[in-house]
């Protein structure tokens, strides 16, 4: 009996460490196995565009622009995706980085409609100054990737980095956004009620 015992206490000490080993690794395994998001998905597709500009990368950009795709600049300017390598090779020296964060996809089938925001560092008579605006993006799967075959942008801000220079110059659209962008926008304030003080009085006429 005390050896049945033993073997038990045995077989319960040696199992559960073992046990322990399997649960962490099968959750582990289930974090893993867990898809990505859209937003995630279409960042990881705008970081790659990112990384393909601030390089001037002509194979990285053609990777993520579709033949189809058109460009509409801030400036209201359209190009080709041919014209809109050639530009950023030949005509955008200028740039220092770009950054491009999502904020919203809506998935229609094959094809993704990503809206976001972007700062766009580049060099102004020797000076850094960081455009600040919205995007708004088009993407078609091909095969296993996405290619954008419409990209349009606004300017909502440009300001001087430098801490050297003169006073920051600000350029502000006039075109509304379609939705609130934190650090770039600041909503109009709510309309307050009026004070009871304000409210006109109207006086009873005596009897």
């Amino acid at each position: 009996m005390k050896m049945r015992l033993r073997n038990l206490v045995f077989l319960l000490a040696t199992l559960g460490p073992i046990s322990l080993v399997v649960l962490a690794q099968e959750a582990a395994t289930g974090e893993a196995a867990k898809p990505p998001t859209d937003i995630e998905t279409m960042q990881k597709v705008e970081d790659s565009w990112s990384v393909a500009l601030a390089k001037r990368d002509q194979f990285g950009l053609e990777l993520v622009l579709s033949p189809k795709f058109v460009d509409i600049s801030a400036t209201g300017e359209v190009r080709s995706r041919n014209q809109e390598i050639a530009y950023i090779l030949t005509k955008f020296p200028d740039l220092i980085s770009i950054e491009q964060r999502v904020v919203s996809v809506r998935m229609v089938g094959d094809v993704a409609v990503v809206n976001g925001t972007y700062i766009l560092r580049r060099r102004v008579s020797g000076h850094p100054v960081d455009e600040k605006g919205i995007f708004s993006h088009v993407f078609q799967r091909n095969r296993a990737a996405w290619q954008c075959i419409n990209a349009q942008r606004t300017i909502v801000v440009e300001e001087s980095v430098d801490k050297k220079g003169a006073e920051a110059e600000a350029r502000k659209s006039n075109a509304e956004l379609p939705f609130h962008i934190p650090l770039l926008h600041k909503g109009d304030e709510p309309a307050q009620p009026p004070r009871a003080s304000d409210q006109p009085q109207t006086q009873t006429p005596p009897p």
